[in-house]
């Protein structure tokens, strides 16, 4: 602590000392709400939208409503919020992030804002990490609000849309920031607006907002169709890649003109780089790849495709390990989570990536996907009106709230004084002695009963340790993050006499664990042996009140068992206690400090006792990859027995380095991902904000009869080119062909019109396309044709976006060999992206035009056949055939025959 804190308080101190008025009267109200009756307590919530409607504020509602939902969970849940979670609840309320300690009761804390915010009748989301503590907190903390009068809605992954529609339109919403995520990017892509299912994006409360909104922010969320058939690729490459012989890059090469030396001189065909996860072919592997593929130069633009292919294959082989970053799953790769160990269900690796994995293991390689929309979470997150969170470690990271969110971060106070003893790290040789000696602690501990959590940083090493325990005989639970209730059940009674769990270090997130175990999850788990279905557990743990003579059973021997199982876990919290309570055990340094706080954070919640401990090795990836050299240097110096933990300062100093090292860099991706999708994202408030106004059924006539005059303006002013003598000069077959193509006018609409000037064409093709969209619109009908221009005006901007979308991936990949040329390359990816844009919209409003005026009435077309009983639409068989050229005449918007794949306007065409 500084000497400016010491003398005025921390940065949370200070904040919290503003609110601490506001506190007082929300406490000083407990007795006037407990006088009161349900029904009394219930038209609170209609007395205060009144109110709120009148002009006041919910600043000044706040002290009552949430003095109101104290008292409503006291009569629901027999839980009454504490001080300190009064001043997280005011926190949360003003958009800020509150960092609480595990077992703080952060659920609880949030119906304190969520009540006071739904009551705007706007609608309040609260996003948690997965479909199960969505559903969960729904269940748990929905009876308070249903008490009190509002509907409460949750957003499961196989809901239809329909009853999404249903859950948005609640008071209150829970789900996942995929589910959210996703269903913005969704309602955006629809064609009529009765089809979306989000309203406006009010107010947002994030369960574990470092884990969204830090740990998730570099994966944006994409919407992908179906893409590039052809896989015959992926295997080729991979088979290749299997001849090749590579090494991985040591830490001592890090000078970069020694390694350069080195590169070329390579025996190797490629080198792995486990630090920045990337595989390279070295000049051998080139010349190889040449020889196999028979190819000239692996460099050319034409073998671009084939050189993504062969590194992505490279990166699937050296870079991505089997159980650590995926596993195999019916016949199906499913991503792991580097951060929490779970398994991403319906997750796939973008750039081809996903699929050299499938060819790597032998599956069937899956067509690529072509992204449809896409966003970052960061930007998603920054479009509600007001945001906050909650969490038990956001202040390692308060930098990047502030930076990217805007938000702050206020450490709250526990409600009792933490007393767990979080004990020096041991370090050890290699990875064996290390988990040696973590079997020999867990032995210990387990002998006399204390109960053990074993965090790991990926499945892999959860079931090595195992082993290690299956070999000592010690019983325990192992957890791979496959199924988060199952997952959920077993956390909460990790603090049981005697219990051993070893788990991915964020498994379970969001449980907390009570000493001598959980009451209720084990009289659920009874009511099941029992044969008791789920919904009837359900109805059995709520409040509502009910004639129902099986749910009254049910609820009678549910409160049976729980103080039947109190009992027991009373007496069981008590002999854990006297052994030291939960004792956790770290069996590597995560790359951020706070994710080993977390684990940390899982013992000694509400004044218990309990302790904690990480042991270390020189293998740990960590070390290996980012304090590698001085670590080892270091540990040579110290002449230790291969099973004896060394203890040195200096070593402790390096791994806190090495994490901090990891952190900045990591913050810098994220940051930089952000930078790029800033750009995309302004020009996505354009896209979408077009889309909403054209949804919400404005009238389109003025906007095309402008686009159409644009596009007769721009046109025609491209036809007029410069002559081999510097003259100015009417292509008029190119107008000729633009007339017939875009507004389907007569062949001879330029007969006698040879000699006219710009102007003159210009006012003649607008007289004509006048006429052309009259007989449109008497085609169809008025009131018809305008909803035919919405569509087709859509449909237009949606294909297009999707192309746009693909360009600017494609833009982005190679961008950032701009640096070499002192070019910034995000600047230049918004200068270019920007052209590419407005490109984008020409081509929106042209083929907008021109499907809208060769657009046919399926009713029209339906009376042609019955009258004439044939087959054609057009019996206009009579009309003299439009002049043939013997040669192709090249269109403005063809492909430019150079083959740089632009338009011919935008290539060649421009002085043509």
């Amino acid at each position: 602590m500084g000497l400016i804190d010491k003398i005025f308080g921390s940065y949370s101190q200070r904040e919290l000392k503003k609110i601490e008025p506001t506190v007082e009267k929300v406490m000083s109200l407990e007795e006037d709400m407990a006088k009161l009756t349900d029904a009394e307590l219930k038209d609170k919530t209609r007395e205060f939208k009144d109110r709120y409607a009148k002009g006041e504020s919910l600043d000044d509602l706040l002290p009552e409503a949430f003095a109101v939902v104290r008292e409503a969970a006291w009569r629901v849940l027999g839980m009454k919020h504490f001080r300190v979670q009064v001043v997280g609840g005011v926190i949360l309320h003003q958009g800020r992030i509150a960092e609480m300690k595990t077992g703080e009761g952060k659920t609880l804390v949030a119906t304190l804002p969520v009540y006071l915010n739904a009551l705007s009748g706007d609608g309040v989301h609260v996003v948690t990490v997965n479909d199960y503590l969505a559903k969960r907190d729904r269940d748990w903390m929905g009876k308070v609000y249903e008490f009190l009068g509002l509907s409460v809605g949750c957003i499961l992954h196989d809901l239809s849309n329909e009853e999404r529609r249903e859950a948005y339109n609640c008071d209150i919403t829970y789900g996942t920031n995929n589910e959210f995520g996703f269903d913005y990017l969704r309602d955006n892509m629809v064609i009529y607006k009765e089809e979306r299912v989000q309203r406006v994006l009010n107010f947002c409360i994030v369960d574990e907002v470092d884990s969204i909104l830090i740990d998730e922010a570099r994966t944006p969320l994409i919407i992908s169709g179906q893409g590039d058939e052809s896989t015959d690729l992926y295997i080729r490459a991979r088979d290749f890649v299997n001849t090749l012989t590579s090494r991985v890059k040591t830490e001592d090469e890090s000078n970069f003109e020694r390694f350069n030396r080195e590169f070329e001189e390579e025996t190797v065909d490629y080198i792995i780089n486990e630090k920045d996860k990337t595989s390279t072919l070295t000049d051998k592997g080139v010349a190889k790849a040449e020889k196999y593929f028979g190819i000239d130069n692996l460099s050319d633009l034409e073998n671009m495709e084939l050189s993504h292919h062969i590194n992505q294959a490279l990166k699937a082989k050296g870079n991505m390990k089997i159980d650590i970053d995926y596993v195999v799953n019916d016949g199906e790769i499913i991503i792991v989570d580097e951060f929490t160990g779970r398994l991403m269900y319906g997750r796939r690796y973008s750039e081809g990536l996903h699929q050299a994995i499938e060819a790597k293991e032998g599956l069937e390689v899956r067509a690529e996907s072509k992204t449809l929309a896409t966003i970052t979470f960061q930007n998603y997150f920054r479009m509600y009106k007001k945001l906050s969170g909650m969490t038990g470690t956001a202040m390692t990271e308060e930098g990047e709230f502030r930076d990217i969110y805007n938000i702050d971060v206020v450490e709250i106070p526990t409600n009792k004084p933490v007393i767990r003893q979080d004990n020096n790290d041991v370090i050890y040789r290699d990875e064996p002695a290390k988990f040696r000696a973590v079997t020999r602690e867990i032995a210990e501990c387990h002998g006399k009963g204390q109960p053990v959590l074993v965090g790991t940083i990926s499945i892999d090493k959860s079931e090595e340790l195992s082993k290690y325990l299956k070999r000592a005989g010690i019983k325990h639970n192992v957890l791979n993050a496959k199924k988060h209730e199952q997952e959920s059940e077993i956390v909460a009674q990790a603090g049981r006499f005697g219990a051993v769990t070893i788990a991915t270090n964020m498994a379970g997130r969001g449980t907390d664990i009570v000493l001598g175990g959980n009451p209720e999850y084990l009289a659920k788990k009874e009511l099941k042996k029992q044969g008791m279905e789920d919904e009837m557990i359900e109805f059995a743990d709520s409040y509502f009140k009910t004639d129902d003579e099986e749910i009254i059973n049910a609820r009678n021997e549910y409160q049976r068992l729980v103080e039947e199982f109190k009992s027991e876990t009373d007496k069981e919290a008590q002999k854990v206690v006297e052994v030291g309570g939960l004792h956790i055990i770290g069996t590597e340094r995560h790359e951020s400090r706070r994710i080993d706080n977390q684990l940390r954070g899982r013992s000694g919640r509400q004044g218990d006792p309990g302790s904690s401990r990480f042991y270390i090795s020189g293998d740990d990836d960590l070390i290996r990859l980012f304090a590698g050299d001085r670590f080892k240097d270091t540990m040579e110096k110290i002449d230790t027995p291969e099973d004896e933990a060394i203890e040195a300062g200096i070593l402790t100093k390096l791994i806190e380095s090495a994490q901090r090292k990891v952190e900045g860099n990591n913050f810098s991706i994220r940051k930089n991902v952000l930078q790029y999708d800033d750009v995309m994202n302004k020009q996505r408030e354009v896209i979408y904000g077009e889309r909403t106004r054209v949804l919400e059924g404005e009238d389109l006539k003025e906007d095309i009869i402008s686009m159409k005059e644009d596009v007769i303006d721009k046109t025609v002013d491209f036809y007029n080119k410069m002559d081999h003598n510097n003259e100015k000069h009417l292509d008029l077959d190119g107008v000729y062909k633009f007339g017939i193509e875009t507004f389907d006018l007569e062949e001879d609409f330029l007969k006698g019109r040879e000699n006219d000037s710009i102007e003159e064409i210009k006012k003649l093709l607008e007289e004509l396309s006048v006429e052309k969209y009259k007989e449109k619109e008497e085609e169809f009908g008025e009131e018809k044709f305008r909803e035919v221009e919405r569509v087709v005006l859509l449909q237009n901007v949606d294909s297009k976006w999707m192309d746009h979308i693909d360009a600017m991936d494609q833009l982005r990949k190679g961008i950032g060999l701009r640096a070499v040329g002192q070019v910034d390359p995000v600047r230049a990816y918004a200068e270019e992206g920007f052209d590419m844009f407005e490109e984008m919209n020409e081509s929106i409003k042209e083929d907008t035009v021109k499907m809208l005026y060769h657009v046919i009435n399926p009713e029209k077309v339906k009376r042609v056949r019955v009258a004439n009983e044939v087959e054609t639409v057009n019996p206009d068989d009579g009309k003299k055939k439009p002049f043939v050229r013997k040669n192709k005449k090249i269109g403005r918007n063809d492909p430019c025959p150079c083959g740089s794949g632009k338009k011919y306007k935008n290539c060649h065409g421009k002085n043509a």
